[in-house]
């Protein structure tokens, strides 16, 4: 499956590009967002952003990854990244803003339309997420979206370099459809 644009009404969604490596380097090389990020290494290189590139698109050709690179409509602004990984059959969405973003409601806008990509295009039955404990604007993300608490473990944050109590929750295709839609 070739990955594909998506739009919501302020954002667009798109496989991330070469040309995104310096806002991808910075972005995560703030330490604000590596804390919350489970696989990302801090400080945060420009090889690691090749890596994720080179990753990203051999996920997407044996259809396990869709990773969509969050730009704004208005400015072409890059704001973060978000994408479906599929793991024990079943797919986890995960994402980050650079942290000029933050508070704007990027972040559940394009949770919105990636969930609705998962349960339409992909078929998924449903969609779970991850969420470190001290940092419940994510949690609320996901709660809007409709998801409900799965419950807890313990994740390794690599930037950290420990485990993070990790809440855990789950998205039904049943739920999203039961008005939740707003995409």
């Amino acid at each position: 499956m070739s990955c594909c644009r998506l739009e919501t009404e302020r954002l667009l969604l798109r496989p991330p590009e070469q040309r995104d490596v310096p806002a991808i380097v910075s972005g995560i090389g703030d330490w604000d967002v590596a804390k919350n990020l489970s696989k990302c290494p801090h400080p945060y290189r420009e090889e690691y952003a090749h890596e994720f590139l080179a990753r990203a698109v051999e996920g997407l050709a044996a259809g396990t990854d869709f990773n969509f690179a969050i730009e704004r409509c208005d400015d072409d602004a890059y704001v973060g990244q978000i994408g479906l990984h599929l793991k024990n059959g079943k797919f986890e969405i995960g994402y980050w803003l650079g942290k000029p973003y933050w508070g704007r409601g990027y972040a559940s806008e394009a949770a919105r339309r990636v969930a609705l990509f998962g349960f339409k295009s992909l078929k998924a039955e449903s969609i779970w997420a991850g969420w470190f404990h001290d940092n419940p604007a994510s949690g609320h993300v996901l709660e809007k979206l409709g998801c409900r608490p799965d419950g807890q473990e313990p994740r390794h944050c690599v930037a950290r370099g420990h485990e993070v109590m990790c809440n855990l929750v789950i998205l039904s295709r049943a739920d999203f459809f039961a008005g939740r839609i707003a995409a």
